[in-house]
């Protein structure tokens, strides 16, 4: 090839195509990404899915998200919203050539209202962040995702994200009063308000853990609490993952929600014991972590009684933190467990299902079953005290047998949750990764009903298509699955 056919090929590859061209006229070309080896970083979330975007932008206000979904709709290019990419269900996977609208610009707690207990942000602005700002004022936001160093409020508005603290204080939809939101005709609205409450029809409601599907979020309107009087943190080792399932259901049972009850399994404590060293007992083979807050003498009293279930149910050894950093100590380990994993595997796929609290024994007892006969080693770390399993599933994604059997395992455990009476999801949304499970829990009309959402918002197809609903996308395509009904078979050349 002559240096001048050189040169031409380089142009070519180079040429920006129209749709760069008219973003880039609103929007800081420096925000505007589009060369192959860029959008590499942005063709995955948390999850095990992957695809390329035709590109991507970062807006620096709600006029260029607007802007920008325009442009979109003008090229016929569908838009996929993405927050920090934490998410573990594929619902930041660009598919069918989407543009990528990244919110990490739109990063600023706009106010404080101590007074009201009110905080307005834009959607990039870091979880944990919130409540650092907020503890000048003696409050916080209580919606805590164990990647909240990581993860955005925008992302959790999304995927209605949950939390340890989420068994006391609910999900994020029991935060959020009211969102700015851009609709798919590149219009910028309210929902709700900026109120504790407000008339007509609940479309807030509606639009928190839609997953992207019918809008962008440009601001966000949340609660925040009181800091509670006190706070007891406390972690109790057990020699059997029974007698510590059966400790969750007593403490439900006894009438005391604690603000977390959260279990993690032998293999996470193995994990745990290699990163942050908390010196677990080493016969046990699960740990709780158990918090109450509230006043000093309820949250005293509450302490003393789940000791003493837990002492009840063989507990082995109970540790109580003294301190703010004793506390914060228990918690860096249960909230980095997931981090941890690293050390076991190359991989993890963690599965987010849900089970009644009384069949909590039994799911687990399942759990590890599946596990055993696909010959899989599955951590367990979750959130116990609402029966919010998180099986994390180990393995290398460099063999493609290790993959198909690693999703045939997710299929299986979301199987067992529905058999249960439970739920596909408690927090990690639909996504690409559960998509194909809906008939499980949901009749077709029922799905039909849903579906009619996002033509209501005059979405269609144009905000993260192929999500939710069956038939959008197959889970683990990447890695030469196929779907065939609920089970799955794969090619073994693929990778």
């Amino acid at each position: 090839m002559s240096p001048a056919t050189k040169s031409k090929s380089r142009s070519a590859a180079n040429a920006k195509p129209p749709l760069i061209r008219d973003l880039e006229r609103v929007i800081d070309p420096r925000f505007v990404i589009w060369r192959p080896e860029d959008l590499l970083v942005y063709e995955y979330d948390g999850s095990i899915d992957r695809s390329i975007p035709a590109a991507v932008t970062v807006p620096g206000s709600a006029e260029e998200t607007a802007a920008a979904v325009r442009i979109a709709k003008r090229h016929g290019v569908p838009v996929v919203p993405r927050g920090a990419g934490t998410g573990l269900s594929g619902g930041a996977v660009p598919l069918r050539g989407s543009l990528v609208v990244a919110m990490t610009r739109l990063n600023r707690i706009l106010e404080i209202n101590a007074e009201n207990k009110i905080a307005l942000v834009e959607p990039g602005v870091v979880n944990v962040e919130l409540s650092n700002a907020a503890a000048e004022y003696d409050l916080y936001y209580a919606p805590d995702p164990s990647s909240q160093k990581a993860c955005t409020i925008g992302g959790n508005v999304a995927e209605n994200a949950g939390g340890p603290h989420c068994l006391a204080y609910g999900v994020t939809t029991n935060h959020v009063l009211g969102l700015e939101v851009v609709l798919a005709d590149g219009s910028i609205t309210w929902l709700g308000s900026d109120m504790r409450e407000a008339p007509g029809y609940d479309l807030r409601g509606a639009f928190i853990g839609s997953e992207g599907t019918l809008g962008i979020a440009t601001k966000i309107a949340v609660r925040l609490l009181k800091t509670p009087e006190a706070v007891q943190t406390m972690l109790a080792a057990f020699r059997s993952l029974d007698d510590a399932s059966q400790a969750v259901s007593d403490v439900i049972a006894s009438g005391i929600v604690p603000a977390a009850l959260e279990m993690m399994d032998r293999t996470t404590i193995d994990a745990c014991e290699t990163v942050y060293r908390p010196g677990y007992p080493p016969d046990a083979q699960a740990v709780l972590i158990v918090e109450v807050d509230g006043l000093a003498e309820t949250v005293a009293e509450q302490s003393a009684k789940i000791e003493t279930l837990c002492t009840g149910n063989n507990a082995s050894e109970i540790r109580r933190a003294q301190d703010p950093q004793q506390r914060a100590d228990l918690w860096a380990t249960r909230k980095g467990a997931i981090g941890a994993m690293g050390t076991l595997a190359p991989n993890y796929y963690l599965v987010d299902g849900v089970v009644p609290r009384t069949k909590l024994r039994d799911a687990l007892a399942k759990v590890m079953e599946i596990g055993a006969e696909l010959n899989l080693k599955i951590a367990n770390v979750f959130h116990a005290g609402d029966g919010n399993l998180h099986p994390c599933i180990l393995f290398d994604e460099r063999d493609p047998a290790q993959v198909r059997r690693v999703i045939e395992c997710g299929e299986r455990i979301l199987e067992m949750c529905a058999e249960a009476g439970g739920a596909l999801s408690g927090e990690h949304g639909i996504g690409i990764e559960k998509q194909a499970y809906m008939p499980l829990v949901f009749t077709e009309a029922d799905t039909q009903a849903m579906s009619r959402l996002r033509p209501a918002f005059g979405a269609e197809e144009s905000f993260n298509p192929g999500k939710v609903f069956p038939g959008g996308a197959v889970h683990g395509e990447t890695y030469g699955v196929k779907e065939t009904g609920f089970h799955r078979t794969g090619t073994a050349d693929v990778i």
